[in-house]
């Protein structure tokens, strides 16, 4: 059975939507291991609702949150980018420790790229692609991001958790900054 995801912007939810979806998303659990590697996924998408920068999702799937990220802006340094504003920062991703390797992972990275490239639309902000960092520790988070189109773009020295990997995906097929 093939699954898939929708992406929800919470932002742009109603205050009802927006109550359930953030219920939800306070009982996404994080597997043994990942604690230092993602944050309290609550907490990462009140954040993000807060910022202007910032553009925080729920991964749905059967009308059930499994997971979350968001997407900001000017911030793509975060991740070893050479520049802030040229790519959005994917950052604050996690996939609920019950549902992974289910392959929400890489179907809602992959539904992230399509959102960003929209984003950009609609903003008028020129980015060209999507930015992330992932732990050189996180073979599966690397996998998945390998999997959903990201490149994998060199070390990144800058992270809280140790050696990172900056990985991009552009917006058209084999883009390259």
């Amino acid at each position: 059975m093939r699954e898939s995801v929708w992406l929800l912007p919470l932002g742009k939810l109603d205050g009802d939507a927006r109550a359930i979806k953030l219920g939800e998303v306070a009982l996404l659990g994080v597997a043994d291991g990942q604690q230092e590697f993602v944050g309290d996924p609550l907490r990462m998408v009140l954040v993000g609702l807060e910022e202007e920068s910032r553009h925080p999702f729920v991964i749905d799937t059967n009308g059930t949150a499994v997971g979350v990220f968001t997407l900001q802006s000017g911030a793509a340094r975060l991740a070893g980018w050479p520049d802030d504003d040229s790519a959005w920062l994917l950052r604050g991703f996690l996939i609920d420790r019950r549902r992974q390797g289910l392959g929400f992972g890489t179907l809602a990275a992959v539904a992230a790229v399509r959102e960003a490239a929209k984003l950009t639309a609609d903003l008028g902000t020129g980015q060209t692609g999507v930015v992330l960092s992932v732990n050189e520790r996180n073979p599966a988070g690397q996998a998945a991001y390998r999997k959903a189109g990201f490149e994998d773009r060199g070390r990144y020295d800058g992270g809280d958790a140790g050696p990172q990997r900056t990985m991009y995906h552009g917006f058209q097929p084999g883009h390259r900054l």
